[in-house]
Formats: C-alpha cells, structure tokens, sequence
C-alpha cells in the first residue's frame, strides 16, 4: 500500500530490547484539506533510517505493510492492535523533480557552420 502527504513528526529512534528499535513518523494525509487526518507509521529494525533524510513539512510518499495482532491480558479480555508498517519512502517535491528531469546542452545556431565538412555525402 502506498500514501502520500506531509510529514508532521518523526520521532527518535526508540530501542525496545537489545535486538528490537523502531521509529515512528506522523503524516498529515488530506484527501478533504479542510479535515486532514494525522496517521501514525512506524519503521522497524534497519527499516528506522528511512526517517533519517526527511523532516518536518516535507512531501513524502510512504510504502506500507498493514499489519494487525491480538493482545489478552489477564482476565482474558482481548485486544486488536494495527501498526502500519514503513518499507520505503520517497521524497517528493520541487527537489525531486528537478533531479530527475534530464539536463540537456544548449541549443547550437547550425546556420553559422562553415561550409568545408569533410562529410562524405
């Protein structure tokens, strides 16, 4: 799955245990611009530097996993968890466009050539 909107906060990384980090990014999405939604991702493992070349205003494209867990406490009650889960980002914006267009030499005036060219036609 895949969202685009900007970035509203990202936080630090948070180290859970010696063998799990993860990283969690706000995105304000505005499908309507007069009710924008603030959906929170997160980033795990080596997944946590993707957050690391972007900040706060910037015009993101986040990849997602949707995943969902089950939790029981102690009396037996259940509880459903979501997370969505950030595999790639790209930035986009005046940046990214403007690196990707191809840069082209300047235009030659060709009716100013001399006439002695060597071609064999």
């Amino acid at each position: 799955m895949d969202i685009k909107g900007k970035v509203h906060e990202i936080s630090q990384v948070i180290t859970v245990s010696d063998k799990f980090k993860k990283r969690e990014l706000i995105l304000e999405y505005a499908e309507n611009p007069t009710y924008p939604e603030y959906v929170k991702f997160e980033a795990v493992q080596d997944k946590v530097n993707l957050f690391d070349n972007v900040k706060v205003g910037d015009q993101v494209e986040l990849f997602f996993n949707l995943r969902g867990r089950p939790w029981t406490d102690k009396t037996g009650k259940t509880s459903y968890f979501n997370t969505l889960s950030v595999w790639r980002l790209n930035p986009l914006g005046a940046e990214t466009s403007s690196s990707s267009a191809p840069e082209y030499a300047p235009p030659v005036d060709i009716t100013s050539a001399p006439d002695d060219d060597d071609l064999p036609f």
